[in-house]
C-alpha cells in the first residue's frame, strides 16, 4: 500500500492529516495551529500555505473561510530585498 503525504506546509513539512488531527483535538484559532505544528514559520513565513490552513480550519470547524482570522504578522512586515541585506561595503581604496 501507498502513503501519500499532503503537505500544506513544504517549508516545515506540515501535511493536512496533521492539520486535521490538531484542530479535531480542539485546537482550532489559527495562532494555536501555528504554534503546535510550526505551519507558517519557515522561510516563507506563511506567504505559500495560511491560505490552505484557513481553508482546512474553514472545512474542519464549519466557520465561513471569510471569518477565518489571518496569522498575528510580526516584523518584517514588508519583505526587505534579498541584496539589501547581503549588501556589503568595501572599505578598501580602489573600489
Amino acid at each position: 500500500m501507498v502513503v501519500v503525504k499532503r503537505f500544506v506546509c513544504m517549508c516545515e513539512d506540515v501535511t493536512v492529516d496533521e492539520l486535521r488531527s490538531v484542530i479535531r483535538r480542539g485546537y482550532a484559532d489559527i495562532e494555536e495551529v501555528k504554534r503546535i505544528t510550526g505551519i507558517g514559520t519557515g522561510p516563507c513565513q506563511g506567504k505559500q500555505c495560511l491560505h490552505l490552513l484557513r481553508k482546512i480550519l474553514s472545512e474542519e470547524t464549519g466557520v465561513p473561510m471569510k471569518d477565518v482570522p489571518t496569522t498575528t504578522l510580526r516584523p518584517p512586515v514588508v519583505p526587505v530585498p534579498f541584496g539589501q541585506l547581503a549588501a556589503v561595503e568595501d572599505d578598501r581604496e580602489g573600489r
